[in-house]
């Protein structure tokens, strides 16, 4: 145990990247987002779009786990899950959340915090197509986040789905399935630096227009 201690509280990274100045930044941070994201993909990063998603129940009980973003834009960030999941109730009780994309082999975080609403059945519905039939069976059939029996219990269920869509050509969308939109507050740039003065840009919403602070590592 001690040797277990003594190793992890040794370990540790140099970070040696370019500094991230204020006159290198984009003039909105989804356009900042979006090239880091870029970089991100060309740096060849598994699951570049990957987020850590952070909630809160009603209590205020956190709980995190990782989704995929599948829209960045002016409006915040979109990913797509179960309406009955866990992190759904979460999001409807409190209309809040944190997300984290952590590129951690570019010495770079993004983190955001906003409020949340639901995405429009249209826009649900142009990403649902997109999806592999397999996913598409696979929403229908998972309760997510609830108690299962087992990994045969899932099973079954993704084969009476199956044969219910069997004939379908396209599977529809579920009614209990679809899109949550974070509306950023704040977007902070991290960046990796010497000595653990990391760079730590923000923007941040004032009066309907967004300012960049610098923070303090």
């Amino acid at each position: 145990m001690s040797q277990a201690k003594a190793t992890l509280s040794g370990m540790r990274v140099s970070y040696d990247a370019e500094p991230l100045q204020e006159s290198s930044l984009a003039t909105t941070w989804h356009e900042q987002l979006r090239q880091w994201f870029d970089e991100a993909v060309q740096a060849e990063l598994a699951e570049p779009n990957a987020m850590v998603l952070a909630t809160a129940d009603a209590s205020g009980m956190p709980s995190s786990r990782t989704v995929l973003c599948k829209g960045i834009d002016e409006r915040g960030l979109v990913f797509f899950t179960n309406y009955t999941s866990a992190k759904s109730h979460d999001l409807g009780a409190t209309r809040v959340a944190a997300a984290t994309f952590p590129w951690l082999s570019l010495q770079r975080q993004v983190n955001v915090r906003g409020t949340v609403e639901k995405v429009k059945q249209e826009e649900t519905t142009d990403y649902w197509v997109h999806r592999p039939r397999g996913s598409q069976l696979g929403a229908w059939a998972s309760p997510q986040s609830c108690v299962v029996s087992g990994r045969a219990a899932l099973e079954s269920k993704l084969t009476g789905i199956e044969r219910r869509f069997a004939d379908s050509e396209r599977v529809p969308v579920p009614p209990h399935w679809g899109g949550w939109r974070i509306r950023p507050e704040y977007v902070e740039f991290w960046q990796g630096q010497p000595d653990r003065l990391h760079d730590r840009l923000r923007f941040v919403r004032e009066d309907d227009s967004w300012k960049v602070r610098r923070l303090a590592p």
